[in-house]
């Protein structure tokens, strides 16, 4: 069985749209692409290098469209990029130019391919599917980047659809430009109980 992995740059809000750039993805009228930008150091750099080692990768279809724009001519800061499969899930696209674009239709389709042997999977932005992962209790670890602002508006990474589930925090650390760094690992059922004396 493959691990899926939602890696993902959030405010504290919960806000993961657009963090890369201002033409990234404006939808909804969001004006605060490329909000991550003041907060890159060395701290940030290292783990960012070691989350692009080569992998597998489940996408929405506009965070393809992005990437296959963007990432074919500028694979030099992403070793690996090109030669990874792009799974992506999409009701409308069928074929990409794109080397190894594998297109999904269906909850069943992102089961089957969990269930298959082969490299770990990666979820790079993708909001709705990270709400459609979520829902279904498809989603092995968290690797967030929390940021130090709150953004007010835009793409969440976490909605009201997802399933309750507890999580375990595996490493953690903080960069001197104040960007938590948490991993998480699914652990089972949320407990409840009574806090105080």
């Amino acid at each position: 069985m493959r691990k899926i992995t939602v890696l993902s740059m959030i405010s504290l809000d919960g806000v993961m749209q657009a963090p890369g750039g201002p033409e990234e993805d404006t939808s909804g009228g969001f004006g605060y692409g490329g909000w991550t930008a003041p907060y890159g150091d060395k701290a940030y750099d290292k783990a960012l290098e070691e989350e692009l080692k080569p992998a597998d990768y489940l996408l929405g279809r506009k965070t393809f469209d992005i990437w296959a724009d963007y990432w074919p001519e500028h694979a030099d800061f992403w070793p690996g990029i090109n030669d990874g499969t792009k799974y992506v899930l999409s009701n409308t696209m069928k074929k990409s130019d794109w080397a190894n674009s594998v297109f999904l239709q269906s909850v069943e389709d992102i089961k089957e391919l969990k269930n298959s042997t082969g490299p770990d999977i990666q979820v790079w932005g993708s909001s709705e599917l990270i709400h459609l992962l979520l829902k279904h209790d498809l989603v092995d670890e968290l690797r967030l980047k929390i940021y130090p602002l709150i953004l007010g508006k835009g793409k969440n990474l976490f909605n009201d659809n997802a399933i309750p589930a507890a999580f375990k925090l595996t490493d953690s650390s903080v960069t001197p430009a104040g960007v938590i760094m948490a991993n998480y690992k699914r652990a089972g059922e949320v407990k409840t109980g009574s806090v105080g004396p």
